[in-house]
């Protein structure tokens, strides 16, 4: 049995227009929506979008500590091909840490060291 745990507890992404925040802040066990000085601030769509053709396309991926240091690279084939993130290696397996700065909030997913490259200049995660 394979125990499955969201990947960004706490958080629920909604794709709605401005006039209807209100309809959702209503919805049970909804605190807030992210924004900063009182403006929402939506998440890049290609940040979602890409996300999830990753682990549609079977990645398996883990909630993972945010992390803003570390040795960048970019995937450069598979379901996640173009996202960029951090590289660890835990117990002889590679996985990259990619991160939605806007929440502070990352993940971290299995790769094949021949599908990652060291990234260039900042990109998308």
């Amino acid at each position: 049995m394979h125990l499955q745990v969201p990947l960004f507890p706490g958080y629920v992404f909604v794709r709605m227009a401005l006039v209807d925040r209100l309809r959702v802040l209503q919805v049970p066990s909804v605190v807030h929506l992210v924004g900063f000085n009182g403006h929402l601030s939506p998440l890049p769509d290609e940040e979602i979008e890409g996300l999830k053709k990753g682990l549609a396309g079977g990645v398996r991926a883990e909630p993972h500590p945010f992390l803003t240091v570390g040795r960048r690279v970019r995937i450069k084939s598979g379901p996640l091909e173009g996202r960029e993130g951090i590289l660890l290696r835990r117990r002889g397996v590679l996985r990259v840490v990619l991160s939605i700065d806007l929440i502070m909030r990352s993940i971290a997913a299995d790769v094949d060291a021949a599908d990652v490259e060291p990234a260039v200049h900042g990109g998308p995660l």
